[in-house]
């Protein structure tokens, strides 16, 4: 079982800034690892352990903002699929020579 946290925060004044990172670290010490800016997951072994930390993430939720908890299987988790840009920036140009000193 895999937990998804998707999360949309305001961060206009430095004590929402201070909140959503705030949740952002309450995550990271629940065992979440973060998947995109504002998508974090985590593995569950159990319905019961997942539904044991969405109660914990329930409770972390800041004051304001939006914050959305989605619950998938490890069959359903095995079919995502992430696509990267295809722009690809060149490698720099190799060095002339070796250089020592």
């Amino acid at each position: 079982m895999w937990i998804y946290v998707m999360f949309d925060l305001p961060t206009n004044t430095k004590a929402q800034r201070k909140a959503a990172a705030g949740f952002r670290h309450d995550l990271i010490k629940d065992g979440f690892q973060m998947m995109q800016f504002s998508v974090y997951i985590r593995h569950c072994a159990t319905g019961e352990n997942a539904l044991v930390h969405i109660n914990r993430v329930e409770a972390m939720v800041p004051a304001e903002g939006i914050v959305t908890v989605l619950k998938v299987t490890d069959r359903q988790f095995s079919d995502t699929r992430t696509f990267v840009g295809r722009k690809t920036t060149p490698p720099p140009p190799a060095p002339l020579q070796l250089e020592l000193f």
